[in-house]
């Protein structure tokens, strides 16, 4: 599952498709290609003001699956880094 990101201009015009997306996990917005909001749904951000967050480990004890997505966003964060 790879993190989703959208420019502030997808948001004007598919909003109906980034507000699905973000029912099922965040998604930032970018504004000029530099990252400005997230959006979540109101379970999640509930979650985050309570102070309750997911299971919590390491790098040995996740999934493939979770490992394969950590590394997809050190990806994307590291190409976002260059382009600034």
């Amino acid at each position: 599952m790879a993190h989703e990101t959208y420019s502030t201009s997808d948001l004007s015009r598919r909003s109906g498709d980034v507000i699905s997306e973000a029912l099922r996990r965040p998604v930032t917005i970018t504004q000029r290609r530099k990252p400005r909001l997230v959006l979540l749904s109101i379970e999640d951000y509930e979650r985050l003001l309570s102070g309750r967050s997911q299971r919590s480990g390491t790098l040995e004890s996740m999934s493939d699956e979770l490992l394969e997505e950590v590394e997809e966003a050190i990806a994307v964060y590291a190409e976002e880094a260059e382009d600034r």
